[in-house]
């Protein structure tokens, strides 16, 4: 138990440089972006009537004038007490926005990770069974094709076919006006929904196959069949139970780069979430919203990767808890 107290509180504190040079490196890469907040406050010909002395005092009200190692530690230092800006060009309180997207964007990724873990679990666990059959070469072909295929041309081609052509479903957005009610309004999440979880299917599918058939391999395995324990059931009780349990530890870690790169297909279907916000800050050189948000998309896969390397070390012994 101690060792697993020193071992957790030690990925715990390692967090903290590696939090601190991450929020170094975005703030380091945006500065290097061409422009600034002032550029697209303002209208580019009233933007060129101002003089010198007007461009400067409006640059000076917005902290840009500063050195970037001044401006650095202020935007920290702001951030470690909680404050964490507004939005250059709505003036909105950041928090504020990403409390108002957040909720949208993980519905989203909460969707499509349900739907990739399911599908692509037990299509990895039937290519195991079927190893080697006409059935898992088929399901493999789909896994590199869906690897391949990119989210963006995925998704286009969905809204072409489900909601221009045959008018199936909404081309975008997350409801309609004056409607409260899920039920009334998951149409708009299936195939945003559908686009982002079918093109992770493929990686939970080859995972779940190679731990399958990892699983199949054991010893306790042979032990069931020779007891004459039957085929289906030696499978499913005996070795799908114990395969998905790295399935899990994948999907724990999935979440949070969903939740992050659900930029593409936000932006697609106009869906009114953390990714489409973040694109569109982008955009407007909005660098106090890009920032915020980029390190709420990187901290989340930090804590993320801390929590199943614990995760890891409770459910395997084997792992060394020391040095």
């Amino acid at each position: 138990r101690l060792g697993m107290f020193k071992y957790t509180l030690k990925k715990i504190l390692g967090m903290i440089p590696m939090l601190f040079i991450i929020t170094f490196i975005i703030y380091f890469l945006l500065d290097l972006t061409p422009g600034d907040s002032v550029s697209h406050l303002m209208d580019p010909e009233a933007l060129a009537r101002l003089s010198t002395e007007q461009l400067n005092a409006l640059r000076e009200a917005y902290g840009l004038n500063d050195g970037f190692v001044v401006r650095y530690f202020k935007w920290l230092g702001q951030l470690l007490q909680g404050n964490f800006g507004y939005s250059s060009t709505s003036g909105v309180p950041v928090i504020q926005i990403i409390k108002e997207t957040l909720p949208a964007t993980l519905e989203l990724s909460g969707a499509a990770l349900l739907i990739s873990t399911v599908l692509g679990s037990i299509l990895g666990v039937i290519g195991a069974i079927k190893r080697g059959s006409i059935g898992d070469n088929v399901l493999t072909v789909a896994g590199m094709i869906g690897v391949s295929i990119p989210q963006f041309f995925f998704g286009m081609v969905a809204i072409l076919i489900f909601a221009l052509n045959l008018g199936w479903l909404p081309v975008g957005g997350r409801t309609a006006p004056g409607v409260v009610n899920f039920m009334d309004r998951i149409e708009y999440l299936i195939l945003p929904s559908l686009v982002l979880g079918l093109s992770l299917t493929a990686g939970v599918m080859r995972y779940a196959r190679t731990s399958m058939l990892n699983t199949m391999n054991k010893e306790y395995i042979k032990t069931a069949r020779s007891k004459g324990i039957p085929e289906w059931k030696v499978n499913l009780v005996h070795g799908f139970r114990v395969s998905l349990t790295p399935v899990i530890v994948l999907v724990g870690f999935r979440l949070p780069t969903l939740i992050a790169g659900s930029v593409v297909i936000e932006s697609i279907f106009q869906w009114p979430g953390v990714g489409n916000v973040f694109n569109t800050a982008i955009r407007s050189a909005n660098y106090n919203l890009v920032m915020v948000v980029a390190l709420m998309f990187v901290a989340m896969v930090l804590i993320a990767s801390t929590l199943v390397d614990i995760l890891t070390a409770i459910l395997d012994p084997r792992v060394k808890l020391e040095g």
